[in-house]
């Protein structure tokens, strides 16, 4: 009886050892699927992972899920500022009539030089961009300013720019940039004077300028460009 107990037993635990090396082993693979290691026959597009906790089995989304979610949020987010900003700059224009199809379209309506006591001197808008022959004196010592108007059509233009080049017998001497803003179409023209500057004085600023003249956009695109002359004179020369 002792043995027959005593081979019993030991056939027991033999038993039970062998399912609690099994345990261990699945426990094992359990563990290591849930470090990452995906189990044979997984498929790769699998995007949740299974965690067991209290009992209970729950699925969470993969961090690059929730990523690639925020991603798009935050571009729809962008997208809907920028059309509220643009709204607001076109006001009454339909912008979906507009969208983003047609190109702006800023056509330079006149330019002028005001000086304080003096006549404004209205320049012609050369339709070629190149004046034939002297397009202006200026007195040396003055205090002058441009002011120009012009027309935007079609759609918004962002980041209009002054940009202006001057040289004396082929050496460039002064050169300006200046950021005129954004603006929407409209049919009443816009204007813009450009800060006072004061002519250079003395025998050597005497004399006979070359200069280049543009108007362009954040995206570098020229609406005109003028190639023209102008003098620089001990006094104003009268028209």
């Amino acid at each position: 009886m002792s043995l027959a107990i005593g081979v019993e037993s030991s056939s027991s635990k033999s038993k039970s050892d062998m399912g609690f090396d099994e345990n261990k082993e699945e426990g094992k693979k359990g563990k290591e699927n849930q470090e990452g290691r995906k189990p044979e026959g997984a498929e790769e597009e699998e995007e949740e992972e299974v965690v067991e906790t209290g009992g209970r089995i729950e699925r969470k989304r993969s961090e690059s899920s929730i990523c690639d979610v925020t991603e798009d949020e935050d571009e729809s987010d962008d997208d809907e500022s920028l059309r509220k900003w643009k709204e607001q700059l076109l006001g009454s224009v339909d912008i979906n009539a507009i969208g983003e199809t047609l190109e702006p379209e800023v056509k330079i309506l006149s330019l002028a030089i005001k000086s304080p006591g003096r006549p404004d001197i209205f320049l012609p808008v050369p339709e070629s961009g190149n004046p034939k022959g002297l397009w202006f004196t200026l007195k040396e010592g003055s205090r002058y300013s441009l002011n120009f108007t012009f027309q935007v059509n079609n759609n918004i233009v962002s980041g209009l720019k002054y940009i202006n080049t001057v040289w004396k017998t082929g050496v460039k001497v002064d050169s300006a940039k200046e950021m005129v803003g954004t603006f929407s179409p409209q049919l009443e023209p816009y204007t813009h004077e450009m800060p006072e500057e004061t002519t250079p004085t003395g025998f050597f600023a005497r004399g006979s300028y070359t200069a280049k003249t543009k108007f362009v956009d954040d995206d570098n695109k020229c609406y005109l460009e003028i190639n023209y002359t102008f003098d620089i004179r001990k006094d104003w020369q009268e028209n």
